[in-house]
């Protein structure tokens, strides 16, 4: 599992956010959690589309 999908895991389970909303929400992909489960790897934008929204639900905004 990569480094960000163990961040993104953490932040799920943390804050009761499905797989599914965190995924429209980042990157207007609802697929985005389990398609990185399979393998998938984000390209340099949707990477940091990711963490923006990892940092705004982690409360860092």
């Amino acid at each position: 599992m990569g480094m960000i999908l163990k961040e993104i895991e953490t932040v799920l389970r943390e804050r009761g956010v499905a797989p599914s909303r965190f995924g429209r929400t980042a990157v207007n992909d609802p697929r985005l959690v389990f398609d990185l489960r399979r393998g998938r790897r984000l390209t340099p934008a949707n990477d940091a589309r990711v963490r923006a929204c990892l940092q705004s639900l982690r409360g860092g905004n």
